[in-house]
């Protein structure tokens, strides 16, 4: 890939409005590289974010950013960054915890409610701890009518895979991605628990009654699929209108599925990958009554997240699935074709420095990534053909 550095004047930026409040001064260059398809510019939007960790664009072009330490800020596209949003809940901010996914309702524009995914402490004071979302009505620089609407069962004494995404499928279902919690992944395969699954209930936290699991008797009834790792990757293919994820692996075995109702993707009985010190965790790759992944990667490249990319600021990118990763700090383009697998192409890994966490295509086509670092940015990614 070839690659130019291109040297900007510095801004400083600062808006005196309630929302963004915060002075940020903008990054000096930006770079140039080309691609298979096509060649791009990437620029530093905002800089000084702190572990953030997922973003949602609001209608006004605004990005809402988590940052892991449980803050959410307004992010203006000139760089601003504002002062943290108040009626955030509280969040367990240790190792992979803290404040994590963000979405907004599909109906935001007549509700304004924003939904959070995150690490929570026991409300009962144990020491254990899961994912939980809550949802609230975005006011100004305030959430307001906040309210939990699925907490993870059982709460369980680790800081280490909570999963999560959030998407929201066109007949208005919100799909919450789990992990495992580590060392709980045996739990994966049993149904009385939601560590390694992924659950699908309405916005408002009801239980839809043809969930796969309603009627099973011992099985936690907002479960759609199960036998996953560490799901940290959620995408809605625009065409299907099916659930896509990505599942973040061990030493190997990252993978992309599209969870079927009721379906078992295997953890930790069927893997392709192995343990982090190289220890076997199955010597199994496919297991009668479990499903293998669309597609799979070994070693890791340390999926985050994804999205089918439907603008038209990269015309010939329409329809693939763009996977971030943080191991390789690159995105790796999916080309699909009538839903077939046809070529991976590495992108960016050369100009982007640091861990990608997020992905998401803004609504002037460009893409946005944000990296995992105390020092995070926020990154847009445009078309730089002649």
């Amino acid at each position: 890939m070839m690659l130019q550095k291109i040297f900007k004047t510095s801004t400083l930026a600062l808006i005196s409005t309630a929302a963004l409040c915060s002075t940020l001064v903008t990054t000096s260059y930006a770079a140039e590289g080309q691609s298979e398809r096509h060649k791009f510019e990437v620029t530093t939007v905002a800089e000084g974010l702190s572990f953030p960790w997922g973003i949602a664009f609001l209608p006004n072009g605004e990005a809402l950013i988590t940052e892991k330490s449980g803050s959410l800020r307004r992010v203006g596209l000139n760089g601003v960054i504002s002062e943290p949003i108040t009626g955030v809940p509280d969040v367990v901010y240790k190792s992979q915890g803290g404040l994590l996914d963000v979405a907004l309702d599909p109906d935001f524009a007549d509700n304004s409610w924003v939904y959070l995914s995150y690490s929570e402490a026991d409300p009962e004071g144990g020491e254990g701890n899961s994912t939980a979302v809550a949802r609230g009505k975005l006011f100004g620089n305030n959430l307001q009518d906040v309210e939990v609407i699925f907490r993870g069962a059982p709460k369980y004494k680790s800081n280490a895979h909570f999963g999560s995404r959030l998407a929201f499928s066109a007949d208005g279902y919100l799909f919450i991605t789990l992990g495992d919690r580590y060392s709980a992944m045996d739990d994966a395969q049993t149904l009385d628990n939601h560590h390694g699954k992924i659950v699908r209930i309405w916005p408002d936290g009801a239980i839809p009654e043809d969930n796969p699991f309603v009627n099973t008797e011992g099985a936690l009834p907002e479960i759609w699929s199960y036998g996953h790792r560490n799901v940290q990757g959620a995408a809605m293919n625009p065409m299907t209108d099916e659930l896509w994820t990505i599942e973040h692996g061990p030493k190997g075995g990252d993978e992309v599925n599209i969870p079927v109702a009721g379906g078992n993707y295997g953890w930790p009985v069927a893997t392709y990958g192995v343990d982090y010190d190289g220890s076997i965790i199955s010597e199994k790759t496919h297991v009668e009554g479990t499903l293998q992944p669309f597609y799979y990667w070994v070693p890791s490249i340390a999926t985050s997240n994804a999205i089918f990319y439907t603008g038209s600021e990269f015309p010939a990118w329409q329809g693939d699935l763009l996977v971030s990763a943080l191991k390789a700090s690159k995105v790796a383009r999916l080309d699909l074709q009538d839903g077939r697998m046809m070529h991976e192409e590495a992108l960016f890994g050369d100009v982007v420095e640091q861990r990608i966490r997020d992905i998401e295509q803004g609504p002037d086509g460009a893409i946005y990534l944000i990296t995992d670092d105390r020092n995070g940015k926020l990154l847009r990614i445009t078309n730089a053909d002649d």
